[in-house]
């Protein structure tokens, strides 16, 4: 009799106060029920065994899942997780660099801002990450124990139970054509690094010289006012920049769309550059002198070094757009 009491009690103290008594009955007369009249210890065990876990069965009263996250919304939980992590520690780390490059004043040591950054870098995406998994836990810990439903079949992404008909609308995508989350996250980290750069040029880039708190930034290499009189056009090209890079994430292969979508992007871009570095006023006269008397060049520098970047910036758009179009002719199937 003591192990069925012991028994009863593990069950019923994982039950609420108010059904517990009468759960305990209804138990008890099971157990009763399965034994024989003069019933041993030893023929007691067979029937606990056969009963279960007291916790198992307590969740049974219950109706009640007993894990966290169960197999019916598994899959979608770590779907959503392995697509919104990315996106949200691009984000933040983008935020990041942003807020380190504007709110440089030039005073402290470059070198310094980047370890610091990088630090905080690490710091903010692991903080972002937690947050995340924290709340879309929660979120579906909710919904597991709201779904009274007593199925546990796994639910595709659409939250319907898989059917073969599914299959049509997955596309099979060859690994050459596939647009990583990856690729995307680095896309949307340059972009926010050289806009960061572009409007706080006058502070970042220029000649730094080694002073008595490392590296010392003594003139910069660019106008300022001349880069923010094109802003218009920069913004444009951010917006591109950032449409196609979400289209890519949203697609996650390349097709003829994303490919045009590319090329136009790459030739705004083209454009837009070749605007601003032909500018006569875009360089400091005095960078241009120190860099003429330091490397003792002859002719006009800021001219043939225009005309250089210019030559491989649009070398390197032309690649990245066959690129896009050699990607986007491949077959899905072979």
């Amino acid at each position: 009799m003591r192990m069925i009491y012991l028994y009863i009690q593990e069950v019923t103290r994982r039950l609420p106060e108010k059904g517990r008594q009468d759960i305990a009955l209804e138990l008890r007369s099971t157990i009763e029920d399965m034994l024989p009249d003069d019933y041993t210890e030893e023929e007691v065990k067979p029937v606990l065994e056969k009963l279960g876990n007291p916790a198992v069965l307590a969740s049974g009263y219950l109706d009640r899942p007993m894990h966290l996250i169960g197999p019916r919304y598994f899959d979608i939980y770590i779907n959503l997780l392995k697509m919104i992590l990315p996106i949200a520690a691009a984000i933040s780390l983008i935020s990041l660099i942003a807020d380190s490059i504007i709110s440089y004043s030039g005073e402290e040591a470059v070198l310094n801002v980047i370890l610091n950054a990088i630090g905080f870098g690490i710091w903010r995406i692991l903080s972002t990450g937690i947050q995340v998994f924290f709340w879309l836990t929660v979120v579906f810990a909710i919904i597991e124990r709201t779904d009274h439903r007593k199925s546990q079949t796994p639910l595709t992404a659409c939250f319907k139970e898989w059917t073969p008909d599914d299959l049509y609308h997955i596309p099979y995508i060859p690994k050459e054509k596939a647009i990583s989350k990856v690729e995307v996250f680095l896309g949307l980290l340059w972009t926010a690094i050289w806009a960061s750069v572009y409007f706080n040029a006058s502070s970042l880039l220029g000649v730094y010289e080694k002073g008595s708190n490392g590296l010392e930034f003594v003139m910069p290499s660019l106008n300022q006012d001349v880069l923010i009189s094109y802003w218009p056009l920069v913004i444009l090209v951010l917006g591109l920049e950032i449409a196609v890079d979400m289209y890519k994430l949203i697609t996650g292969q390349w097709t003829w769309k994303i490919a045009v979508l590319n090329t136009v992007m790459q030739v705004v871009s083209s454009i837009v550059f070749i605007i601003i570095i032909s500018n006569d006023q875009l360089f400091n006269p005095k960078f241009v002198a120190y860099t003429s008397d330091l490397f003792s060049l002859t002719g006009d520098f800021d001219n043939w070094f225009s005309y250089g970047t210019i030559v491989i910036f649009l070398l390197f758009a032309a690649i990245d757009i066959y690129q896009g179009f050699r990607k986007a002719n491949l077959k899905n199937f072979k």
